[in-house]
């Protein structure tokens, strides 16, 4: 790798790390139980008592006129203590996790968590609002998905060493509070940092030759997509039966979660009665969020239908803008002769393209079935980035399957897969339409690469500029042994 293309990546590494530092440090150890055999007990430990003049808190925040130096602090940034043991309970949460150890030591640890106290912080400082209903919903759903994979309630509090829920939820509150306030101060340190066409050719011109980053052979991928068409007398059965399932619930008090877990087919909720918490902003399809914000609480929809089938949602509880909702998901069956007439019209349609009857950007405007790509001749889009381009070793493993043997504008023959959104199985043809072999980077082919690398840089130097300048107006005390620590950042104010 030339040095360049380290510098370049320097800001994507560093934040990648420094989100997946703040992740297992806030919020991991409490949402992601399918490890949970696997973790010691040493891993969620009570923190060790902090002795604040007369004052016992379970909150690691103080005021400044309370602050006294013991024995188990590492450090305190604000209004924010470390204590030795969060610094060692991070290294065992990231080696259980299985993260990259090779780079990560005691004094780098401890200057992430300085860096997510000084965030938080200022959070405070300036006002960012983190409100206790937006907390306390992502504590419910954490402890809830926790007792849906281990079983009860009373194994999670056995396996964190909690005498009561009480106690559980405050410590979940603290540690989302903190995450919350962190991570919209860094929001807001980058959020309207955007770069020029004139910056990201300045950005680019001052590489040294020698230097320019260097990217992956990629492939340029389109598709036709046919969709079965499902039968009336398919849908009215699947409307008939959640008209059914509703009136259970709302006329002898049926559990609508039980009837989620036995019924429902979406697999993101099922295992969880059919839970889902939402806002306006949630990524969800419009008509589910339309019918949700349109329910009052302890309300059932009539069934409704999106992309994915159709639905009934009830709603929990409301909290302002967040609503608490479950649903059940259900999807028409397919007949095996619907799925075979989308075979054979997609075959005759990669026949016809073979033939020169029509081009495959032609095909896919006037016969797929896929909205997103037709009017673009079929073209996939990266979801990383939404460019044409997808470089080999970052592909799918099932689309670069797919598409490894074809040759230059070979089409290939129909594949049926499931929606991996959720919505039914539906057959495709693919093309590779343009592949560009591994190259040095150049302005106008690689522009969205470039541009993305220069925006990086660009809040990179921002966030540092950040906190050099509010390390200097913020209260750090250092203590022990952790002041040999040689920090990226000057916590020591030399």
């Amino acid at each position: 790798m030339k040095p360049l293309r380290k510098k370049n990546l320097k800001y994507s590494l560093q934040k990648n790390k420094i989100s997946y530092l703040l992740f297992f440090l806030l919020g991991s150890s409490f949402v992601n139980a399918q490890v949970i055999d696997s973790i010691p007990d040493t891993q969620i430990e009570p923190q060790e008592p902090v002795l604040i003049a007369d004052v016992s808190s379970a909150r690691d925040t103080v005021s400044m006129s309370e602050r006294v130096k013991i024995d188990g602090i590492a450090a305190v940034v604000g209004d924010y203590v470390i204590l030795d043991s969060d610094i060692d309970k991070t290294m065992i949460d990231l080696k259980n996790q299985g993260a990259p150890m090779d780079d990560v030591t005691h004094c780098g640890l401890l200057g992430k968590l300085m860096e997510d106290r000084l965030y938080a912080h200022q959070a405070v400082q300036d006002s960012i609002l983190v409100s206790d209903d937006e907390v306390n919903g992502t504590s419910d759903r954490q402890m809830q998905q926790l007792v849906q994979q281990v079983g009860s309630m009373e194994k999670v509090l056995n396996f964190y060493s909690k005498e009561s829920v009480e106690d559980f939820k405050e410590e979940l509150y603290n540690i989302n509070k903190l995450r919350m306030l962190s991570e919209k101060m860094q929001q807001k340190i980058v959020s309207d940092i955007e770069v020029t066409p004139e910056e990201v050719r300045q950005f680019f011109n001052k590489i040294p030759e020698d230097e320019k980053p260097v990217f992956g052979a990629e492939l340029e991928i389109s598709q036709i997509v046919k969709i079965p068409e499902v039968p009336d007398s398919e849908k009215q059965e699947v409307v008939d039966k959640l008209n059914e399932i509703k009136a259970d619930v709302e006329d002898n008090q049926a559990s609508f979660s039980v009837k989620a877990i036995l019924y429902s087919q979406d697999p993101g909720s099922k295992s969880n009665g059919g839970f889902y918490s939402m806002t306006r902003e949630t990524p969800f399809v419009k008509e589910f969020k339309d019918v949700a914000f349109s329910l009052r609480e302890g309300e059932i929809s009539d069934p409704f239908e999106t992309m994915f089938g159709y639905h009934i949602i009830y709603i929990e509880k409301i909290r302002g803008q967040e609503v608490d909702l479950r649903h059940i998901l259900m999807q028409p069956e397919i007949p095996p002769s619907a799925l075979e007439k989308a075979r054979i019209e997609l075959d005759t349609i990669r026949k016809h393209i073979e033939e020169g009857k029509y081009t495959f950007a032609e095909a896919a405007l006037n016969f797929s079935d896929e909205k997103e790509t037709k009017f673009d001749g079929g073209l996939l889009r990266n979801p990383m980035n939404f460019d044409s381009k997808f470089e080999l070793t970052k592909m799918d493993p099932s689309l670069y399957n797919q598409v490894r043997n074809l040759k230059d504008n070979e089409v290939s023959s129909p594949t049926l897969e499931s929606d991996q959104r959720g919505g039914p199985p539906q057959y495709k043809i693919l093309m590779v339409s343009n592949r560009f072999d591994e190259h040095e980077a150049d302005f106008a082919r690689d522009y969205i690469k470039i541009q993305e690398l220069a925006l990086r840089d660009k809040q990179y130097r921002a966030v540092k500029k950040w906190l050099e300048e509010h390390i200097k107006d913020t209260y750090v005390s250092i203590t022990g042994e952790n002041k040999q620590c040689e920090f990226t950042n000057d916590w020591q104010k030399n």
